[in-house]
């Protein structure tokens, strides 16, 4: 996977840059060359570098040292390595002390370099699946994981940094696939209760009578099979979080005994009659309307309205359409460390797929698709073939440009659609379409377009 770890060479001597880069890419590694140590810190700003070849003196004012601190500044995790044709022992005292891993002298030898930015690489691919491995075991997630650039995700997440504290009952709705977990864990350790467990239940994946000992727990000989005393999720969660996923899915019963715990903060194991207190915050998600499962009376209101004290409406991926190259591209780098692949890219034709798609099933669609992808892939770039198994969503359509169209017919219909999408939120729908707010409301007037 060399071609995911980028390595810039600087070095005033063009010919010196030009033959290490040389080196480097016929290893496969994309390389940069910068010739001064300011030109370095300017690439080092827009690109991100696995390493850094820098030569000791160059011209200018600012040499080889200076140069690497200046990059280390920007790209704290970035290997340095200093090259010089005046090695002293005080330099390469200076060099490592300063932060470079390596000192090597001129003239380079182009099997040393390829060893030692093989053994760097190997190093960088490790810790970087060390790290997804241990989001994956741990499952820990924060609010800057989400990858997103939508007006009303950023807002919402926003609102949950300022709620992360407070031990006030949140009701997550959304669409399956939406991300209502990770929303809810990116609530948990952002606050004060994240050195605390955080414990999820799926109401929707438990019969009634196995869901009450999964929540409550049980006594020893409560029913057949209780062997021994059984702690449930609430106890688990003393001092955490309990996120109950799909909560409109309970039954009655369970309604009423989860208003209680919400009430008193306190419940009895299944069999049991020792009271329990417990102290869990409680983060509840569904895809169904509880309003109208209310009015329909198969959900308890007392209970609605103690779920929901903080709602957070996640919007679906098709009224997010700016995200899907971001999370795209995310899943792309993330899935090529767990499956192995080296997938570079995805071509235009591939990401026009994508978002022509309407994601019924959303991020978690999103995701599943990439891995097909990836998977099946035979190339570096994933390309339209390669989600062909998507086919053409049944929701999704063409617009097709009328004769006689005028292009301010056609900005007043994107105008327009783009608040329908965004519910008549102006400042998303600015965001979506790339113009400033007070440019947008003077268009809204403009055309005599009504927010939805």
């Amino acid at each position: 996977m060399k071609s995911h770890w980028q390595i810039l060479v600087v070095d005033d001597e063009s010919v010196m840059a030009e033959s290490m880069a040389a080196w480097l890419r016929e290893d496969g590694y994309a390389v940069d060359t910068a010739a001064s140590g300011a030109e370095a810190v300017a690439l080092a700003r827009s690109n991100s570098y696995a390493m850094c070849f820098v030569d000791l003196k160059m011209p200018g004012g600012m040499d080889g040292i200076e140069t690497m601190m200046e990059v280390k500044k920007i790209q704290p995790e970035a290997v340095v390595i200093i090259i010089t044709a005046y090695a002293t022992v005080d330099t390469a005292i200076a060099a490592i002390k300063e932060g470079a891993l390596e000192y090597i002298v001129k003239p380079c030898n182009p099997e040393e370099i390829s060893i030692l930015v093989q053994r760097t690489i190997k190093v960088k691919n490790l810790q970087r699946e060390n790290e997804i491995l241990r989001k994956k075991l741990s499952r820990k997630y924060h609010v800057h994981d989400i990858v997103t650039k939508n007006a009303r995700m950023q807002d919402l997440l926003h609102l949950t940094r300022e709620i992360a504290g407070l031990r006030s009952t949140v009701l997550i709705r959304g669409e399956s696939g939406t991300g209502k977990e990770l929303v809810a864990r990116a609530i948990h350790f952002s606050g004060c209760r994240a050195k605390a467990r955080f414990v999820a239940v799926s109401c929707a994946a438990l019969a009634e009578t196995l869901l009450e000992s999964e929540l409550f727990g049980y006594e020893k000989g409560a029913f057949t099979g209780a062997n021994a005393q059984s702690k449930g999720k609430f106890e688990l969660a003393d001092g955490g979080t309990i996120f109950l996923d799909e909560v409109g899915d309970i039954s009655p019963k369970l309604q009423a005994d989860l208003l209680r715990v919400l009430q008193e903060r306190r419940f009895f194991r299944v069999g049991g009659n020792e009271e329990i207190r417990v102290d869990a915050r409680v983060i509840a998600a569904t895809n169904k309307d509880l309003a109208k499962l209310v009015e329909e009376g198969t959900f308890r209101d007392d209970l609605y309205y103690r779920l929901n004290v903080i709602e957070i409406q996640i919007p679906p991926l098709r009224e997010r359409r700016e995200d899907i190259p971001m999370l795209a591209a995310h899943f792309v780098d993330r899935l090529n460390h767990e499956l192995g692949r080296a997938v570079e890219c995805l071509s235009s034709e591939a990401l026009r797929v994508l978002m022509d798609h309407n994601w019924p099933g959303n991020v978690r669609e999103l995701e599943n698709a990439i891995e097909r992808a990836l998977v099946t892939c035979r190339s570096t770039e994933l390309t339209r073939d390669d989600f062909g198994f998507l086919g053409q969503s049944r929701n999704s359509h063409t617009w097709v440009i009328p004769p006689n169209t005028t292009l301010a017919d056609i900005e007043k219909q994107a105008i327009k659609v783009t608040l329908e999408r965004t519910s008549g939120n102006v400042k998303e729908a600015a965001a979506i379409l790339d113009i400033d707010r007070s440019t947008l409301y003077e268009k809204i007037k403009r055309y005599e377009i009504a927010r939805a």
